[in-house]
């Protein structure tokens, strides 16, 4: 491990070691400890207690963060032509169909979100190869495949997000940015732990939600209380 820096020594030196902080405190600490010259990213890591090698307990979801991300998403809605108005309508960055499949089959892929009707996933198959390790395929389950596609473009765009728990058993997210008040990283943190909640497999045993903790890029984890959260 390298030399810490001066900012990494004062971030740790504000945060109690080994105590878990209300999740109000916890936002607060961790605007206190960001040091970087950018806005950063607000993140969670949240340690659930499933076997994410067993289907029925494979934790996944979306969820309407109330303050939104804090950045500007870009979408792409491959869609037939009857539906290309309202995506765009909905505030979509691109829209269109055979064009955008053959800019992604080049290689393109400078969008965060990926949005398409049932009728067209078919044409998406073989992309997969491109689009799977990146994030980007449309999904059922996230909202991303839907014969409504204005509407999954105006939630995307105003915070809508989804996740999934890894291979080891966390869950981690953006969920907006150091420049939000306290209280809107705090009222995003529960929202999302909430959601985690109600997604709890039914074959999970013993403690759910083992550990909470926020931070931002580059700064230390700040550790959460999860009975300050989850009652």
């Amino acid at each position: 491990m390298g030399k810490l820096t001066k900012n990494q020594k004062l971030a740790l030196s504000k945060i109690e070691p080994g105590k878990a902080y209300t999740l109000a405190e916890a936002a607060e600490k961790v605007k206190e400890v960001t040091f970087t010259k950018f806005d950063a990213s607000f993140d969670i890591d949240v340690r659930l207690g499933v076997d994410p090698r067993k289907a029925d307990q494979m934790v996944r979801g979306v969820v309407s963060l109330p303050h939104g991300t804090g950045k500007q998403v870009r979408v792409l809605v491959l869609c037939t032509a009857d539906a290309e108005a309202a995506a765009k309508e909905a505030g979509a960055d691109y829209v269109g169909l055979d064009e955008y499949l053959a800019k992604i089959k080049g290689g393109w892929t400078d969008v965060d979100v990926i949005i398409t009707q049932p009728s067209v996933m078919g044409k998406l198959g073989p992309l997969g190869r491109i689009l799977g390790p990146r994030g980007l395929m449309p999904n059922p389950k996230s909202g991303t495949v839907t014969m409504d596609v204005a509407k999954a473009v105006r939630e995307v765009k105003q915070g809508k997000i989804d996740f999934k728990v890894d291979k080891t058993g966390i869950v981690h997210a953006s969920i907006g940015k150091v420049s939000f008040t306290a209280d809107q990283m705090r009222d995003n943190a529960k929202e999302f732990i909430n959601t985690l909640v109600k997604l709890k497999p039914a074959t999970a045993k013993g403690t759910y939600i083992k550990s909470i903790y926020l931070s931002s890029t580059m700064s230390p984890g700040v550790k959460v209380e999860p009975k300050s959260v989850v009652e």
